[in-house]
């Protein structure tokens, strides 16, 4: 029997991808004052225990201004890497390649947590940076118009955030980590810049298509500048956000920056005005491939889907179609860590049990074998519902 492409290895630069199976980055809001904690390594480890090729660790600030809650991760000190080396140490001992994506949330910074109502922070005692914790964009103009109004970035301090990335990306390296994102999507910094919706500038950070997307492309240039070239670089964008950027720009920059560095471009969308993007049909199975799709034909760049893909012959079906070249999964991996491990069964691998540690390997294979009526409980609903 053929492999299933979605675990066949795949190379990229100097990195080799066991199966294609991605984890995409989570916003776990668990750090205190920007350094990983023992759930980093908790959540990350159980990614790479449980299978995926790929473990991309959660949006990583590049400074204090860009973290979205008190529970950000942080990448803007050196002191920062030592805990972010120990996550990396463990999901490459379970022999998947650690990833780390980069960002900014300019104006949708200093929020509580989704689960806290997601709303502004108020100023209390408990937050010592206040004033430090500045809200900053392209313009200043906030979403919802409810929102504190932010800072426009001057001209300079663009310049020195890119360097910021720059550093960011040295540090990335240091820590050990073999692939970065930088998140160019859903509303945050990078975004910001790159949609009329949010970009009133009148410099050459603004104004025309090409204005607004120089940020973005001197990011790439500035984290090339100090990430090694035998590893891969990947950039997340929201293909359509409904507020002015869409698949038609979105192919222009990938085009852009595929010839500066930029591998892979991560399909996903909205963010810009707070709800789903439905620009190809209803939100459901898979809604978001087809930009994926759009950017691998036309933009010169590998794609990797994301957004509600959730079983095995889903994502074998979008990657024997020619739709992406990776898949990523988000929620149903939170719903089952495992996932890899399953979708291998499910697809007929051989060798499904490999891709996790012996120690489950071992007892699960003993099982299969022991017990050939023994249906696992990701099949069906229980022991009389049937397939």
């Amino acid at each position: 029997m053929t492999r299933p492409l979605l675990f066949t290895p795949l190379q990229i630069r100097d990195v080799r991808l066991k199966n294609r199976v991605v984890v995409a980055p989570m916003h776990q809001y668990a750090a205190e004052k920007g350094f990983a904690t023992d759930w980093h390594l908790m959540n990350a480890g159980r990614y790479a225990a449980g299978g995926s090729g790929l473990v991309m660790m959660e949006s990583t600030k590049v400074e204090r201004r860009g973290c979205g809650t008190v529970g950000d991760l942080g990448l803007w000190d050196d002191a920062f890497v030592p805990g972010l080396k120990r996550c990396v140490d463990f999901i490459r001992s379970h022999d998947a390649v650690p990833a780390i994506q980069l960002g900014h949330s300019g104006r949708k910074a200093r929020r509580f947590r989704p689960w806290e109502g997601g709303r502004p922070l108020q100023q209390s005692p408990g937050i010592e940076d206040w004033e430090d914790w500045e809200l900053v964009s392209a313009s200043a103009l906030s979403a919802p118009e409810s929102d504190p109004v932010p800072r426009a970035l001057s001209r300079s301090e663009v310049v020195d955030l890119v360097e910021r990335w720059g550093q960011a990306a040295r540090r990335a390296d240091a820590a050990g980590f073999d692939v970065l994102e930088i998140h160019g999507a859903h509303g945050y910094l990078v975004h910001q810049f790159l949609s009329p919706f949010s970009n009133r500038r009148n410099d050459d950070y603004g104004g025309s298509e090409q204005g607004r997307m120089r940020f973005c492309i001197e990011i790439v240039e500035a984290v090339r500048a100090h990430w090694p070239a035998s590893k891969p670089l990947f950039l997340r964008l929201s293909v359509e956000d409904d507020a002015g950027w869409g698949p038609d720009e979105s192919v222009a920059l990938a085009r852009i920056v595929a010839e500066l560095g930029v591998d892979v471009v991560d399909c996903s969308s909205g963010g810009m005005r707070g709800a789903p993007v439905v620009g190809t049909g209803p939100v459901g199975y898979g809604y978001q491939v087809p930009y994926a799709e759009r950017l691998r034909a036309e933009g010169g760049v590998m794609s990797m889907a994301v957004g509600l893909i959730v079983h095995a012959d889903q994502a074998e079906e979008i990657l024997q179609s020619g739709r992406a070249d990776l898949v990523a999964l988000a929620r149903e991996l939170l719903y089952n860590p495992n996932w890899p491990m399953d979708a291998a069964r499910k697809l007929g691998v051989a060798d499904a049990f490999a891709s996790v540690p012996d120690a489950q390997a071992f007892w699960l294979a003993k099982r299969a074998e022991a017990v050939a009526e023994m249906v696992p409980s990701t099949y069906q609903r229980g022991i009389d519902a049937g397939a």
